[in-house]
């Protein structure tokens, strides 16, 4: 799905509202990552990042890649993600 300059905007948008976001985003980067590491790495609670997760993952900007796991679950940027890091 090709994302117009438009869309690429709003998203850049919803995620820099939120310093949440946007370093949930940064911390995963290129990498895969288990909300606890997130957490670790940018201060926040476990259960607040698995939160924000589910709503990067709403809208597409990451995937959880063993969804079936109740524990360490594994997360990346998907290739929308990582271009809204470009921007920010």
């Amino acid at each position: 799905m090709e994302s117009t300059n438009e869309d690429i905007y709003k998203i850049v948008g919803y995620v820099m509202a939120s310093e949440y976001r946007t370093n949930i985003l940064k911390s995963i980067g290129e990498n895969i990552k288990i909300p606890s590491v997130i957490a670790e790495d940018i201060g926040l609670r476990t259960n607040h990042v698995s939160n924000v997760l589910k709503d990067l993952k709403e809208k597409n900007l990451v995937v959880c890649l063993n969804e079936e796991a109740k524990k360490g679950r594994l997360y990346k940027n998907t290739e929308l993600g990582l271009q809204i890091l470009e921007y920010i």
